[in-house]
């Protein structure tokens, strides 16, 4: 079973810990959710945090808080949009207390202690040279996003990454379509500038 498998079993297994008794109806419509948008949310996950585990581990997260939160969804949205905000949501916030625990560590390093800083996974691929050469690509680029904003970070993984359109990714952040464009517009630019330093200095 692949680890993505075994999160959403988990997923599965553990709703009857969650629920209340007498809801079996809205356990299944939990389960078809979780099997629709499981790998969408760890992707989407995984576009910010850039480490598959932690990706599987906040996707739990987020269908944890879905399935609490059922009852309080509003139609005014799509159920995905709701799903993905709340993805979104969970993944600055794990990138908020990794950027914390950085903080903590670089004191640590002051005082003379280990930095808890733990490395970055990155994608398999099928050599040593390609896993090295797409390793470092990953890093600078993961670096160069997290000097980005918040809002131009999410909005420009969303439309590059993910392939949202401008007015879906309106929809997610809860905004306007024009906002989204700027957004993303001036991510493209911050990063072009960050990358081209970075490469011009190799």
């Amino acid at each position: 079973m692949s680890s993505a498998a075994h999160h959403v079993g988990a997923l599965a297994g553990g709703i009857k810990g969650i629920a209340k008794s007498g809801m079996t109806s809205q356990e299944e419509f939990f389960k078809s959710l979780v099997l629709e948008h499981q790998e969408m949310v760890v992707n989407t996950c995984y576009r910010f945090v850039f480490n598959r585990e932690d990706a599987e581990d906040l996707a739990q997260e987020v269908f944890i808080e879905v399935y609490r939160s059922l009852d309080q969804f509003r139609e005014e949205a799509k159920l995905s949009t709701w799903i993905y905000r709340i993805a979104v949501s969970k993944s600055l916030d794990h990138l908020r207390r990794m950027k914390r625990k950085k903080r903590f560590g670089s004191l640590k390093r002051l005082i003379g202690a280990e930095d808890p800083a733990e490395d970055i996974a990155a994608p398999s691929y099928d050599t040593p040279s390609e896993t090295l050469v797409e390793k470092e690509r990953s890093l600078v680029l993961q670096k160069a996003l997290d000097t980005l904003p918040d809002s131009q970070k999410t909005a420009f993984l969303l439309s590059k990454q993910d392939g949202y359109s401008n007015q879906e990714i309106a929809d997610i952040l809860k905004t306007s379509v024009s906002a989204v464009e700027s957004l993303v517009h001036r991510a493209k630019k911050n990063l072009h500038e960050k990358l081209y330093a970075y490469y011009a200095n190799q």
